[in-house]
């Protein structure tokens, strides 16, 4: 009987507790900041990707306009797209649009946020503390989690090689037209 009862309340912890290991939330007005993450980067690597899905519940659309962190003098908003076989990576100057009522995902493949001249390479299960600066809603400090090299343990990454990044001259990069 003590056993069933010791069993019975560890999975009640565990089912209380869990979804604080599964993921994690952060807000600022109108704006839900979901899950921001990224991968750990391979020893002496200088970029980094960061990855995150922002809910705007509100009824006025906001603007991502800038983060910062500590780990990092310049932290871009970037978006990447294949035309014809090609991969092209450009900087948002002007930031990522968070229309009212949507969802905007930062994920491979498209918009994401690269840490730029990483000052230490993200290790595998750490936080990288960041600051999220929106248009409208202000500044929100979220914490990036870091995963595995190979993304495969970050939702958003799956199946998708990241290492290549590492090296990648982005300044170097062809520019995609507005």
């Amino acid at each position: 009987m003590k056993t069933t009862t010791i069993r019975i309340l560890t999975l009640i912890v565990a089912l209380i507790t869990a979804p604080l290991a599964w993921g994690h939330e952060f807000k600022v007005g109108d704006l839900e900041i979901i899950h921001p993450n990224a991968r750990a980067m391979i020893p002496g690597a200088k970029v980094g990707g960061g990855y995150l899905k922002i809910i705007n519940h509100g009824t006025t659309d906001d603007r991502l306009v800038a983060i910062k962190s500590d780990r990092s003098d310049n932290v871009q908003l970037h978006e990447m797209s294949v035309v014809n076989n090609v991969m092209k990576m450009r900087e948002l100057p002007d930031g990522i649009d968070i229309p009212a009522g949507k969802t905007v995902e930062l994920k491979k493949g498209g918009l994401h946020v690269m840490f730029m001249d990483v000052t230490q390479p993200f290790k595998e299960g750490e936080m990288v503390k960041a600051t999220l600066v929106f248009e409208k809603a202000g500044p929100v400090d979220v914490e990036f989690k870091v995963g595995d090299a190979s993304g495969n343990d970050n939702g958003d990454m799956k199946g998708m090689d990241m290492k290549s990044m590492d090296g990648m001259n982005h300044d170097a990069m062809p520019k995609m037209g507005k």
